[in-house]
């Protein structure tokens, strides 16, 4: 009985000392300037206002960048040039983990990393992407 209080008391103090340490994070997010737009981002503005469905910057299709960025998703390149009605009911759980347990504000950027890694997703976890970015646009312009 004491061991489990030691526990629980030990996990309690981890839990507070990570809250603790996310408010002074989001603290200093907040209070730290926005950085002046460069002349590509001013550019980018006017084209893009971000109350488009098809914006460019936020557009699955645009290959925004030709650079490749991982998402802690190396496991994935197994899958390029496959295609997406060849997957076992593993793969398709496997592809599914990954989009659950990613930040919102990082979806997009993986999906556009697969496109250039030429992986393609399991139609169902496409289908799951696109309802997600599509409900992250609707909070992002009001409209939730």
């Amino acid at each position: 009985m004491t061991l489990s209080l030691i526990l629980l008391a030990a996990i309690a103090g981890v839990g507070a000392l990570l809250w603790l340490m996310e408010q002074r994070t989001l603290r200093r997010q907040q209070d730290a300037p926005e950085p002046e737009p460069t002349t590509d981002q001013q550019e980018d503005s006017e084209e893009c206002c971000g109350m488009h469905i098809t914006c460019e910057r936020d557009s699955l299709l645009a290959a925004v960048s030709e650079k490749i960025e991982y998402y802690d998703d190396e496991e994935l390149d197994r899958h390029a040039g496959k295609d997406a009605e060849t997957y076992t009911e593993e793969e398709t759980e496997e592809f599914r983990d990954i989009l659950l347990t990613m930040r919102p504000a990082d979806i997009a950027g993986w999906a556009r990393s697969l496109q250039l890694r030429n992986i393609q997703l399991p139609q169902a976890v496409r289908d799951e992407l696109i309802m997600i970015v599509a409900e992250a646009r609707s909070a992002a312009t009001g409209n939730a």
